[in-house]
């Protein structure tokens, strides 16, 4: 990508999409982390703190295609992969669902049930779905953001680790402070006028996943840190399972697409230890007794591993 700094490509995103919200800083640099790193998030956080906005606003910065899918107890496989017909001529047709697109929305996942769930995130696992007797690859590139309310409430239920697994990270979006709040009246009140301009187009997003894939070094001492963290979520007396090796390609490629953001050629312990909540916490199921919760499990152990 000739003269186009990665640093400057996340400057610049956040500068665009920032024109749509307040605050949400650090989300925001998850979420662009996960596009680089070429993987799936969970965005959770009670309704109207702009994960919606956020991610339709991504994909204007990037001129990607956007989809949206609202997760309700009556939707089914086929309203989110599609499905095949027949024509008037007997002829074998198919209609592609929402999933075909870029930067995927799926809102309020954990309103699904578990057959449509299970069908949704095994798509997102293998990047293609089958209609009738044929596989069909999903574009390229194509990144999920799916959103889930933090409390059981409403028919909702939390996500099952087995499927929340696939995510790379688990993001937490939080109330805006009073100030933020305020501003968001404003960028309301010009909402009409705001555009966001195009950043890079979607050639250059993979062109920058390949650079963090290729180009950006895990060296052993951060491998070996990255493996202590993971191995003592799962001996922590406070949980009842302890995150899967896929922990680990998290942490790896996360890091490595932070860095690059960063304009460093090396993932660091910094990058590791900035990326332990959202990378672990949907990983690890807490004893109900135990009286802590999991992101007091995770402090902990970056407290006694240093």
């Amino acid at each position: 990508m000739p003269g186009t700094d990665p640093g400057d490509v996340y400057g610049r995103l956040v500068a665009e999409v920032g024109k749509r919200i307040a605050g949400q800083r650090s989300t925001l640099e998850l979420m662009i982390i996960a596009m680089v790193a070429n993987g799936h998030a969970l965005l959770e956080g009670v309704p109207g703190v702009a994960k919606t906005t956020m991610t339709k606003s991504l994909a204007e910065a990037v001129q990607a295609d956007f989809g949206r899918i609202q997760g309700t107890p009556d939707l089914e496989p086929r309203d989110i992969v599609g499905y095949t017909y027949l024509d008037e001529g007997n002829n074998v047709k198919i209609k592609e669902g929402p999933i075909f697109t870029n930067i995927l929305l799926v809102d309020e996942l954990n309103r699904m049930q578990p057959r449509t769930m299970s069908a949704l995130l095994e798509s997102l696992g293998e990047l293609q779905v089958t209609l009738g007797e044929s596989t069909h690859a999903l574009p390229k590139p194509f990144i999920a953001f799916a959103t889930q309310n933090p409390l059981k409430i409403e028919g909702t239920e939390p996500i099952p680790k087995v499927l929340a697994d696939r995510f790379l990270m688990k993001i937490d979006v939080e109330y805006p402070s009073m100030e933020e709040e305020q501003e968001m009246l404003r960028i309301k009140e010009a909402e009409a006028q705001t555009t966001v301009n195009k950043v890079i187009g979607t050639q250059e997003l993979m062109q920058l996943q390949r650079m963090a894939k290729e180009q950006v070094k895990m060296p052993d001492e951060i491998a070996g840190y990255v493996t202590r963290v993971v191995d003592a979520t799962r001996k922590d007396m406070h949980a009842i399972m302890g995150a899967s090796p896929r922990a680990d390609i998290a942490f790896m490629q996360c890091g490595k697409a932070r860095a690059l953001l960063q304009g460093r050629s090396e993932v660091s312990k910094d990058d590791i230890r900035f990326l332990a909540r959202p990378v672990l916490s949907h990983r690890i199921a807490v004893r109900s007794t135990g009286g802590i919760g999991v992101h007091g499990i995770i402090d902990g152990i970056l407290a006694t591993l240093g």
